[in-house]
């Protein structure tokens, strides 16, 4: 990463703290893989098929956290535009509106202003991968049986921090030099939801849509 930009993605502007691997384990190492992949300039559609050998839920479970880390950073630069009175709604341009639910305060689908979507979105999904019963650390730990499930809904509650972002505060990324680094890392997202086929199409069609435009 250039100068330029490891100021823009600083540690300051993180919306959330990072949410690491232990060293030793075997997440770690297939984390450490995958950033090797990257870092090598290997093709990306190339580094997100899961390695032979190893297991799906490991896989996922180490680009989730990943796909949070990094999301949580792109989102942290731009939150500073991203109020009340410029996002009162939590969109993806005037098709596409995304409401908050949680079955527990927000029981019902509810519209929000989008920082107040985004902080309850970055709040629940650290609960989730915090949580050792859906995201075990320790070993021989076995993953819940709905893992997968849980997985596609938090990448697809993560598309929609895209989604706002390319669509509402794009031409932040660009002020800030940083448009190269926030395509890559949907690039990197996209082909890693498709490849292991986490995301529906029809969540996908705003970007797509906002591109042919």
């Amino acid at each position: 990463m250039s100068m330029a930009l490891k100021q823009v993605f600083n540690k300051d502007k993180t919306f959330r703290p990072k949410r690491k691997f232990e060293p030793g384990t075997q997440r770690f190492e297939l984390h450490k893989r995958a950033q090797a992949s990257l870092n090598s300039g290997v093709d990306l559609k190339a580094a997100v098929q899961l390695p032979c050998g190893e297991d799906q839920n490991d896989w996922v479970a180490v680009h989730v956290v990943d796909f949070f880390n990094r999301i949580n950073l792109i989102y942290g630069t731009i939150c500073e535009f991203c109020t009340e009175r410029t996002c009162p709604v939590m969109s993806g341009g005037p098709k596409y509106e995304y409401r908050w639910q949680d079955d527990l305060k927000y029981k019902k689908p509810t519209a929000l202003p989008a920082p107040q979507y985004m902080n309850l979105l970055m709040d629940w999904i650290e609960v989730q991968i915090n949580n050792e019963d859906i995201f075990p650390t320790c070993v021989g730990v076995p993953f819940p049986k709905n893992f997968l499930q849980i997985c596609k809904k938090i990448l697809c509650r993560l598309f929609r921090v895209f989604v706002h972002v390319y669509i509402h505060h794009f031409d932040r990324v660009i002020v800030m030099g940083a448009e190269a680094h926030v395509n890559t890392c949907y690039k990197h997202f996209y082909y890693f939801v498709t490849e292991m086929n986490l995301i529906d199409r029809k969540e996908l069609e705003p970007l797509f849509l906002h591109r042919e435009t």
